[in-house]
């Protein structure tokens, strides 16, 4: 597993309010924006945070050990193919994580896992083809 983070995302109670702040109050411009669903603000070189509904991380995750107990929030790691997000999460089950979600295609059109550490931090390991990172770090995403 490449030592690397490419994506926090937050389970936020209210996308609206959090979007409000954020995009009218601070006035931080998205990566990429779906409506209702996500906002992807680019917050460091080649680094994103994703604003997503709490309710709605729980469900992408699903249940496992550590669900419901977690803090409303992921980690990721963007890896370049399929095989590799189940190398990676096959690393993981054995240097001890817990498996919250067998890597399976994403409703986003990409392809991910989730594990927990034995902290119970949730990483999900993602194939996404809608990302890019240029060399001055500058996240390209979108839908796929």
């Amino acid at each position: 597993m490449r030592q690397r983070l490419d994506l926090i995302t937050l389970g936020v109670p209210d996308l609206g309010s959090v979007r409000t702040f954020y995009l009218d109050g601070l006035g931080w411009e998205p990566a990429l924006e779906v409506p209702g669903e996500i906002i992807f603000l680019q917050v460091g070189h080649g680094l994103l945070l994703g604003l997503f509904g709490a309710a709605d991380l729980d469900a992408d995750v699903g249940s496992g050990e550590t669900a419901g107990r977690a803090a409303p929030f992921t980690l990721a790691l963007n890896v370049d193919d399929e095989e590799e997000v189940r190398a990676v999460m096959e690393q993981a089950r054995r240097a001890g994580a817990t498996i919250l979600k067998e890597p399976q295609r994403a409703d986003f059109g990409g392809f991910h896992g989730y594990f927990a550490d034995p902290a119970g931090f949730r990483w999900e390991v993602c194939f996404n083809p809608g990302w890019s990172v240029a060399p001055d770090g500058k996240v390209t995403i979108v839908p796929v």
